[in-house]
């Protein structure tokens, strides 16, 4: 299976692709004496031992690519070649919103309910997976009808198009090729502190290191540096890992009452498990 991890920005300054190969999972199994045999090249150094009598299942991820400023093209073309691509940016705006801003464009009279309090510009301000995401972590994650995120959504509407043009049909509630990821969300599902670690440069690499022990399956190799130097680069890494669990089923997909709304507004996968469970171990 191959994943990649898009941390999209408005434009390709500040955007970064990361691209996860995962080998194929083999079982290891440990004779009573405690010489462990595998099927040859199976498990490499590193590998935590089975106790005699038992048996593991052994997992590798390799980072392929870690690239900053990345277009769109080069974005849809890797769509074509991976099995999940996930991109950490809204794919719609809440149906509220879009409702709102026709209604207002036609000069039509606003629904009764709209009386400009707080609760109705939420309506408008939330896609439904947002509100999920605040009752998973507790947070609101940024609006994509009233903050910047809004420039970035554009430019990702665009993309989308350009997915689709390639053959790869789109769905936006994650059940296609393309899925929506939020990297910081996925951390802290994972058990990670993630305060200040996009505004702190040592906080990050500190988060770099603790994700990097906690997956030692994971081979970054040279792309290491990059990932403790750039926060765009280490949200691309964190987004391809969280792809992983929307390609095994592994996150809170939408309910069938929710489905239609997702397919419009976007959905965020939200990994289930640990960030070890990916290796499946």
């Amino acid at each position: 299976m191959i994943t990649a991890g898009v941390d999209l920005a408005a434009e390709a300054k500040g955007t970064a692709l990361a691209i996860i190969e995962w080998s194929d999972a083999v079982t290891v199994a440990a004779p009573a004496d405690g010489a462990t045999t595998a099927t040859p090249g199976a498990v490499d150094a590193g590998t935590e031992e089975p106790a005699p009598g038992d048996s593991m299942t052994a997992q590798r991820a390799t980072l392929t690519a870690l690239t900053l400023g990345v277009g769109d093209d080069l974005i849809a073309e890797t769509a074509t070649r991976v099995d999940k691509l996930g991109i950490d940016c809204a794919l719609g705006w809440p149906d509220e919103f879009v409702d709102f801003v026709v209604a207002h464009r036609d000069e039509r009279p606003l629904d009764p309910s709209s009386d400009g309090g707080m609760d109705w510009r939420r309506s408008l301000a939330y896609r439904e997976t947002d509100r999920r995401v605040r009752a998973r972590t507790g947070r609101w994650p940024l609006s994509v009808s009233t903050d910047r995120l809004g420039l970035t959504a554009m430019r990702c509407a665009g993309l989308l198009a350009r997915i689709a043009e390639r053959g790869i049909p789109v769905d936006r509630s994650g059940a296609g090729r393309v899925v929506e990821i939020y990297p910081g969300a996925s951390l802290r599902l994972w058990g990670f502190v993630t305060t200040n670690y996009r505004t702190d440069a040592r906080r990050r690499s500190e988060l770099v290191t603790e994700v990097l022990a906690a997956a030692p399956w994971l081979e970054v190799g040279a792309f290491g540096a990059l990932m403790h130097s750039s926060t765009d680069a280490f949200d691309a890494v964190i987004a391809a890992l969280a792809t992983r669990a929307a390609a095994l089923g592994a996150y809170d997909a939408p309910d069938e009452r929710m489905l239609a709304r997702a397919r419009r507004e976007g959905w965020v996968a939200l990994p289930n498990g640990t960030v070890d469970s990916l290796a499946g171990r």
